[in-house]
């Protein structure tokens, strides 16, 4: 079942590159008492989410700062090492929270895994963008297959 509007971020762990390696972040600690913009992706260094998606988000983390987000975190299915790699690829610094949920379970447990076994890439997270506000999902939206829309940062903007 899918997550919706409403709901509690499920409990998880996905990881984030720290100083002294990989560590895991909780999202239970993660949304408590903020308001949380996270946005997921199929893939690091894929097209769309390296031309458009991550790009946009990075430009704009300012203003969504601005209107009242605590935090901006990116989420995809790979491992730490390539979503740290992505980030530095795109400038991400302190502005975009680059999280790994390299085995899927977080993007299982939202309801929001997609098969992308036809391009040789398993089992991934959607393209979606929520907002949560102490971990409950205020706004949701995902993209319909092969859509790049409703989950830029341009969109969240209109919706903080």
């Amino acid at each position: 079942m899918t997550i919706g509007v409403g709901d509690k971020i499920p409990s998880a762990t996905l990881m984030r590159m720290g100083e002294a390696g990989p560590e895991p972040v909780s999202t239970d600690e993660l949304f408590a008492d903020k308001r949380v913009v996270l946005f997921s992706v199929p893939g690091a260094f894929t097209p769309t989410c390296s031309a458009q998606h991550l790009p946009g988000f990075v430009t704009q983390a300012d203003e969504i700062l601005a209107k009242g987000a605590d935090v901006v975190v990116c989420i995809a299915v790979n491992d730490v090492f390539v979503m740290d790699a992505w980030g530095k690829a795109h400038d991400a610094g302190d502005k975009v929270m680059m999280l790994a949920d390299g085995n899927g379970e977080f993007s299982a447990a939202l309801g929001l895994s997609m098969d992308a076994s036809a391009f040789g890439m398993g089992t991934r997270g959607q393209r979606f963008a929520l907002i949560a506000e102490g971990g409950i999902v205020t706004i949701l939206n995902v993209e319909a297959p092969g859509a790049f829309d409703v989950s830029s940062a341009e969109h969240v903007l209109t919706q903080l």
